[in-house]
């Protein structure tokens, strides 16, 4: 078909000129109409994606994390609508639908991760007793010993595992040693320190401290962190409360990061009991325990050979001595013998001891001498006078 331009008609064809111009104006408006509605509809696809919003952002809506893609070809001068298409606007919001218990949840989420895996050693007296308070205050407490105590173990909260390979697989985050003094080391040495994570904390919790940090210094390879413990208090003086209770601890060998989070964590145990927490090293507190620990269950077994018994006379002293072998006559001689023999300053404290009595003794048949001789001398001055 022969194209011919509007201007070259002649003017006899003006009517059909005019419908031409119409038929064009109208093929024009169409064609703006259509770009319009396919913007339209890119917008509204837009609007959908600003409406999936993702609640695991905390920017509001209208900060919107475009990808790098959708940038560079915003920057390059492309259509943005046509680029989401291919790259999906990712929007992250503050504001979005949440489950009306949502914080309640992340609270009691955050209270779980504070909580601890803790292993017991030794489920004798003191393991059970620190157990107890452990399972009270929400952590989750396994134990091992070489006596079964399968029962006692199950009525506390407590899971016991008679193979301690099985108790190490449970991958604890503190082990807490709890046997005698004289058993420590066989205890370590059976453990099977191989099948714990690296970051474990092992805690003793012995009556002496420069013996049983070497030991574990020793035994205990160097990926595995080291808290020394006393807690100045047992099943009887704590039984109900340890409010103002002493805990000594000295941080042997911590790790930074999460596994000094760890030891915090356990510290904290006895913190929120209301203990008075006392930092210092193992061998300061070896040298203060001998002239306090050692000398007190001295004298307590010393005034146990004796037999005091209660009378209907009592003073409160007397009343308080009575109590002192009550407290100490309870605890093992193995208990009492191991505070002697792994510290090194208890025999200094022995001998003071046998040489404050000795100076005592002295002192009151020197008195006695003097009294004595006092009377033999006026006896004898009364017979002269009266011859």
């Amino acid at each position: 078909m022969e194209r011919r331009s509007i201007s070259s008609q002649p003017t006899s064809d003006g009517p059909r000129r005019a419908a031409d111009a119409v038929e064009v104006a109208s093929a024009r408006s169409f064609a703006r109409g259509k770009v319009r509605m396919h913007s339209r509809k890119a917008s509204l696809r837009s609007s959908w994606n600003l409406a999936s919003v993702s609640t695991r952002c905390s920017r509001p809506w209208n900060t919107c994390a475009w990808s790098r893609r959708t940038q560079r070809s915003t920057l390059k001068g492309s259509n943005p609508t046509r680029s989401s298409r291919k790259n999906k606007l990712l929007v992250q919001a503050l504001d979005a639908t949440r489950p009306f218990d949502y914080e309640a949840k992340q609270m009691a989420l955050l209270e779980r991760q504070k909580m601890l895996k803790i292993g017991i050693v030794g489920f004798g007296n003191f393991g059970q007793f620190i157990a107890n308070r452990f399972v009270k205050a929400g952590h989750t407490v396994l134990a091992t010993s070489r006596t079964s105590y399968v029962d006692i173990a199950s009525d506390l909260g407590v899971e016991f595992f008679t193979d301690v390979n099985d108790f190490a697989e449970e991958h604890p985050d503190v082990v807490v040693v709890c046997s005698s003094i004289l058993s420590s080391e066989t205890v370590i040495r059976s453990l099977p320190l191989q099948r714990f994570k690296r970051k474990t904390l092992f805690v003793d919790v012995l009556s002496v401290k420069e013996y049983p940090k070497k030991l574990m210094l020793k035994h205990l390879s160097p990926e595995l962190d080291i808290l020394c413990t006393h807690p100045m208090f047992g099943p009887d003086s704590g039984k109900d409360s340890w409010e103002g209770l002493k805990l000594m601890y000295d941080k042997v060998r911590i790790r930074e990061g999460d596994r000094e989070d760890v030891c915090e964590r356990f510290l904290k145990i006895f913190r929120d009991e209301g203990c008075e927490m006392v930092e210092m090293t193992c061998e300061e507190h070896d040298k203060i325990a001998a002239s306090t620990q050692f000398i007190t269950h001295t004298v307590g077994r010393v005034l146990g050979k004796m037999g005091l018994e209660t009378t209907p006379i009592n003073t409160r002293g007397y009343d308080s001595l009575l109590n002192l072998v009550e407290n100490t006559t309870h605890d093992s001689f193995d208990l009492y013998y191991g505070l002697f023999m792994y510290n090194k300053n208890a025999t200094e404290e022995i001998d003071r001891l046998e040489h404050a009595f000795d100076s005592i003794r002295k002192q009151l048949f020197s008195e006695l001498h003097g009294v004595l001789r006092k009377e033999i001398f006026d006896d004898e001055r009364n017979a002269n006078g009266k011859h």
